[in-house]
């Protein structure tokens, strides 16, 4: 028996109509109507139109939202995106509340389970679910809205133009009054209407989007620890593992002793999982498992195995070695993604040349609530609960590891205790089933915070040689970036140490200054440990390196850092790809160049909202600076200006200032909450996040020497700034575009502050 989780659907429709459905069969609620919108799936890194403009708006990736209506008035809606605290569980249903005009009051939310065939992508990343969903959910809400009215109409005998429909009732011209419960029945057997035939809100009609004013829908039970995550379900019957895995990427057990585990007082038995390494997609690394009645005591059984571990071929893997090797390769001609005007020419030509180099360490994403999932192996076949970011991938990998059709497998979506990207990757999922099948129960594989920074799927490491050719007035005429970087791809296919193109396309390569001349190369660097996804992904060591740039040559040349960057980007304008040199395979996040265009005025405008609101160019103490850095990312515009002051040699924020233009601000709330949590993060990402490795294996273990920003050393007050824009503009990223500005503008402002000038992230927190 499940406790402590909602049920999740057991039947839903598959194309774009309303169908009577059993209390049993569907979402408990007698006498309700379930509506599904489809639209067929866009392939990988596609683009395809979507936004505010134009509907319905070509083919979108993500299919189907449902909507109910019980009896009693309650509006039942399935949100198909995992909450992580992004709010895609609030702001996607909020649009589809309101265009139907629902009492947001009377709306329960449940979590879609994982099935992309009815769902469409579910992918919870990229900073795209309302950049790509806006539309679809407001189609749901004025199909709604519009059944709603006609089931009315046909009550009273009257024209559906003479009815409205507002806060849950519809209302006839004579005054009378019929609420959503008392018509769900009539509702449906109105037709679902095309496009066409919905009249949708205006924009000073919205009840809910737009204005900030919507909680995010599972607030109250995450601040009174109602919330249900992995580590709280629980099954009846369920055993409890660990799992000893490779110290080192590829490595595997060449013999183990498990005598005194099995002495140990709740362990059960002791299991051997299939070895992993790279380019095996998101499978387990392999090791030993134990299994008993709790953590605690598989925790100590795991303590007690006696393990000969072979290394592997990644075994002498060191990061200094390997970071020189970086920026080394830096140093010499890489692969061209992006070839502008005549660098050769303007470097030979040069008055004189500015150059430095940059790095960043490997990353772990360290979400609060480490992994872990349950997994409870039939002979009917295999159910999953589990806090994860894919669900669909989630349910073909198990099946796929177990050889069962993924139509035996079912996975429950809980919410994540943080994801940044590593809930992406199901391998825990993955272990969880195996041992499943293996002892014949429900089992939970939990990992503790060392199995977490120990064997993640690591943000990659980087060199960034950035070198300029000056004329005899100190103006840029030429601009070299070389990157190197191991590539997500060694995750996916044999490593052939190349990036791939979006990776280059992430802050890079289009990079937005009016300059003659610029080339962007990358150079080859072969992965020795699992590289995944994590929040802004190469957006971070591209805007590391271009924003610390930036300050460093405004000191070279004499001049403040808003006028150089000022300087550097130009006039207001739109990046034309024909005449920048950007690659036909120029990747844009997914969108196409033509209704997400690099907008150098956006870019601008950010920056120096950013730079007022903080008071940039007022006096300061001694030991106090500000720092300003601005990023186009997920097609979102985002600066920082962070003000630092060294207290007793350490590094503090006391202000920090973020302005973002992200289309029209949907949810303005959630928008604030995401910037504050990505000044959090940029300024861990800049103190404090380093994996290093060492013979292989990573040095970290835990918190105390993997260290974050604490409440004793955080970004006292974060002000928001968001640029505002009608709905007829598009919605654009927000999640992840917050994260890259700050590490560079922190670094700017300690520059500012002290004369010091750091290259390397994490930088240190003391002076």
């Amino acid at each position: 028996m499940l406790k402590y989780l909602e049920p999740s659907i057991a039947a839903v429709t598959q194309t774009v109509r309303l169908s009577k459905i059993s209390r049993r069969g569907f979402l408990g609620s007698t006498g309700a109507f379930a509506l599904a919108a489809y639209a067929v799936p866009a392939r990988a890194f596609d683009t395809y139109a979507t936004g505010a403009t134009g509907m319905p708006h070509g083919v979108v990736e993500d299919p189907l939202i449902f909507v109910s209506i019980d009896a009693d008035g309650t509006v039942t809606l399935v949100a198909h995106r995992s909450e992580m605290g992004t709010g895609s569980r609030t702001s996607l249903p909020m649009v589809m509340a309101d265009e139907m005009e629902a009492d947001w009051s009377r709306v329960k939310i449940i979590q879609a389970p994982g099935d992309e065939p009815k769902y469409g992508n579910q992918d919870t990343d990229g900073s795209r679910s309302m950049r790509h969903h806006i539309q679809a959910a407001r189609k749901i809400g004025g199909s709604v809205r519009t059944m709603m009215a006609r089931a009315a109409a046909a009550e009273w005998g009257v024209e559906p133009s003479v009815v409205t429909v507002e806060m849950h009732e519809v209302k006839g011209p004579s005054g009378q009054t019929l609420g959503f419960g008392e018509l769900a029945e009539a509702a449906m057997a109105q037709p679902v209407p095309a496009h066409e035939e919905i009249t949708y809100k205006s924009e000073d009609q919205f009840r809910y989007i737009g204005k900030g004013e919507v909680q995010i829908t599972d607030l109250h039970d995450i601040t009174t620890g109602a919330a249900v995550y992995g580590g709280d379900v629980r099954l009846d019957g369920m055993k409890f593992a660990v799992v000893a895995r490779p110290p080192v990427v590829g490595g595997k057990a060449l013999s183990y002793d498990a005598t005194e585990t099995l002495a140990v007082p709740g362990v059960e038995s002791v299991h051997e999982l299939p070895q992993g390494g790279l380019a095996l997609k998101f499978a387990p690394l392999g090791g030993i498992a134990v299994v008993a009645s709790n953590t605690w005591a598989a925790i100590k059984g795991r303590d007690a195995l006696k393990i000969e571990w072979e290394a592997g071929p990644h075994g002498g893997y060191n990061s200094e070695a390997y970071m020189a090797e970086m920026v080394a390769t830096s140093e010499q001609p890489g692969t061209p993604a992006r070839d502008q005007g005549d660098i050769e020419d303007a470097l030979a030509n040069a008055a004189r040349t500015f150059t430095r180099t940059y790095t960043q360490a490997h990353m772990a994403h360290i979400p609060m609530e480490p992994p872990a999932a349950i997994a409870h192996h039939t002979a009917e076949g295999l159910e999953i609960w589990a806090p994860v970011q894919s669900p669909y991938t989630t349910r073909t990998d198990t099946a796929a590891a177990l050889g069962l059709d993924p139509e035996k497998v079912t996975v429950h979506v809980t919410l994540l205790g943080g994801g940044f990207g590593r809930k992406s990757k199901a391998d825990f999922v993955t272990e969880a089933a195996l041992l499943s099948r293996d002892v014949g129960a429900p089992v939970r594989v939990q990992w503790t915070r060392e199995d977490d920074v120990h064997h993640s799927f690591y943000h990659t490491t980087s060199a960034e040689r950035i070198e300029v050719a000056l004329d005899e007035n100190d103006k840029v005429t030429g601009w070299l970036h070389r990157s190197v970087a191991p590539s997500i791809l060694s995750t996916f296919a044999p490593d052939e140490g190349n990036v791939l193109p979006i990776e280059q396309c992430m802050g890079m390569t289009d990079v937005p200054f009016d300059i003659a001349s610029i080339r962007c190369e990358s150079g080859k660097a072969l992965a020795h440990t699992r590289i995944g996804w994590f929040r802004s992904v190469s957006n971070i060591p591209h805007a590391w390196a271009i924003g610390s740039f930036v300050g460093e040559l405004a000191d070279e040349l004499g001049k403040d850092q808003l006028t150089m960057w000022l300087e550097l980007i130009g006039a207001p304008r739109t990046l034309d790809p024909a005449t920048s040199g950007l690659p036909e395979s120029f990747w844009n996040y997914g969108e196409p160049m033509a209704e997400f265009p690099i907008e150098t005025g956006r870019l601008i405008d950010v920056l120096t909202r950013a730079a007022e609101g903080i008071g940039y160019g007022k006096e300061l103490p001694a030991g106090e600076g500000i720092g300003l850095s601005v990023h186009r990312s997920f097609v979102s515009y985002v600066a920082c200006a962070a003000h630092v002051k060294v207290v007793d040699g350490r590094i503090t924020v006391p202000e920090m200032h973020m302005a973002i233009d992200c289309g029209f601000a949907a949810n303005p709330e959630r928008i604030e909450s995401q910037l504050q949590g990505a000044a959090v993060m940029g300024m861990t990402t800049a103190l404090h996040s380093g994996i290093t490795f060492e013979d292989g294996a990573v040095v970290q273990s835990n918190f105390y020497d993997y260290d974050v920003v604490r409440s004793d050393n955080f970004p006292r007050k974060v002000v928001t700034h968001i640029v505002p824009h009608p709905f007829s503009d598009h919605a654009t990223g927000v999640g992840e575009p917050g994260v890259p500005p700050v590490a560079p503008a922190i670094a700017n402002a300690l520059f500012a502050a002290t004369g010091e000038r750091r290259r390397a992230i994490p930088m240190g927190v003391e002076v």
